[in-house]
């Protein structure tokens, strides 16, 4: 081999082994690692189909923000990332409180529905088949499906509805006295007022906290479940409030009620002998030469079927009456527009203002209306108005 053939090989041999060693170290700089100290073309079109990975991102320098919300996610496991949501349909949600349920909590639900009057103390923490019903009745005057267990909804709307039951309320206990036997003052007359219209007090209301008033007291807290006492506490305050309405003037002066609740006479009933039916105040006045001689409550007929406004006068009168159309009694009627007549109702003297006539004046005193037939003439002026 001569000289210079020597020599151009050994060129050639330091120039491969310059760009192998160039190679090694773009590889090295990538990242990756091979123990190769020359690439054949096998291992070169590896390295070119193979990922380069990447030097991971941390916080530090690019900040949670910048990765994806998944990303984000998987780098932090303690983050808030929302759930993917299910399908509303594929399950109810889970009840609050459901029958069969006991404790603290039940209590809480019976003492807040017994604020509202639909569940009778005393609060036992079962939900049984009383709280359900009671549950239920809640839930249908709200206009929600009837289902008796509390969901998040029903929850929500008894609470907003209702305060925070004390621990005296959860257990049975009585609280302390607001009002007890001693006591004087007009907030006694207004207790003993509320009592009599439930039918729990009798006789003359005073401003002195008796032996009556205490019997009224205890009375009352045994029929809606609270401890008997015979003091008022909240508790017995509230519910009594709930179940009767402010007292009038009247009531709490002793004197008989007024019907018309003190209404001015219509202009027409104020000359001869009327019959002046006040549809505002729901009451009847026999009334001579301006004079109010008796005033009666009445209930007049539903929307379908309203009595009559304006002037008439009574063409017929039938002592024991019987409707052929309705087939119901209707003593002492006084007809005054077609099949319309003043009358006794049985059904308002049971039920009053609960129900409707046919479009009649219906009259529930019997003794008032028994002696006012007496008295009212053919030909009597009937005078039927809104003041």
């Amino acid at each position: 081999m001569s000289t210079v053939e020597k020599t151009g090989r050994h060129r050639l041999r330091r120039a491969l082994v310059a760009t192998t060693a160039t190679l090694a170290v773009l590889v090295t700089a990538t990242g990756a690692s091979y123990g190769v100290l020359g690439l054949s073309r096998a291992t070169d079109a590896a390295l070119r189909a193979r990922e380069v990975p990447r030097a991971p991102v941390t916080a530090e320098v690019a900040g949670v923000e910048s990765l994806a919300p998944d990303a984000r996610a998987e780098a932090d496991p303690s983050t808030d990332a929302e759930p993917v949501p299910a399908d509303p349909t594929s399950a109810k949600p889970e009840p609050v409180l459901e029958p069969g349920d006991h404790g603290r909590k039940v209590r809480a639900l019976q003492a807040r529905l017994a604020q509202l009057l639909w569940f009778t103390p005393p609060m036992t923490g079962d939900y049984d088949r009383t709280t359900r019903t009671a549950v239920r009745g809640f839930q249908g005057k709200r206009g929600f499906d009837r289902t008796g267990v509390v969901d998040a909804r029903t929850w929500r709307r008894l609470v907003a509805m209702t305060r925070k039951p004390t621990g005296d309320v959860l257990f049975n206990r009585a609280g302390p006295p607001l009002f007890e036997p001693g006591d004087t003052g007009r907030e006694v007359r207004v207790i003993q007022a509320r009592l009599r219209q439930i039918a729990w007090y009798f006789g003359d209301v005073t401003d002195r906290y008796g032996p009556l008033t205490r019997q009224a007291v205890l009375g009352f807290q045994g029929k809606r479940g609270v401890p008997q006492t015979g003091k008022v506490d909240r508790r017995t305050l509230e519910l009594l409030v709930g179940m009767t309405r402010t007292p009038t003037k009247d009531e709490l002066a002793n004197r008989p009620p007024d019907p018309a609740d003190g209404q001015p006479l219509d202009p027409r009933c104020k000359t001869g002998r009327v019959l002046c039916i006040d549809k505002t105040s729901s009451s009847l006045r026999w009334v001579v030469d301006g004079k109010t001689q008796v005033t009666v409550d009445v209930r007049f007929g539903s929307s379908e079927l309203p009595t009559r406004e304006g002037v008439f006068s009574v063409y017929r009168k039938s002592r024991d009456h019987v409707s052929s159309l309705y087939h119901t009694s209707m003593p002492f009627a006084m007809f005054f527009s077609g099949g319309q007549a003043v009358h006794y109702s049985p059904d308002f003297a049971a039920n009053g203002y609960a129900g409707a006539s046919h479009g009649c004046v219906n009259v529930r005193d019997y003794g008032a209306i028994a002696s006012l037939f007496d008295q009212v003439p053919l030909g009597t002026k009937v005078v039927i108005y809104w003041s």
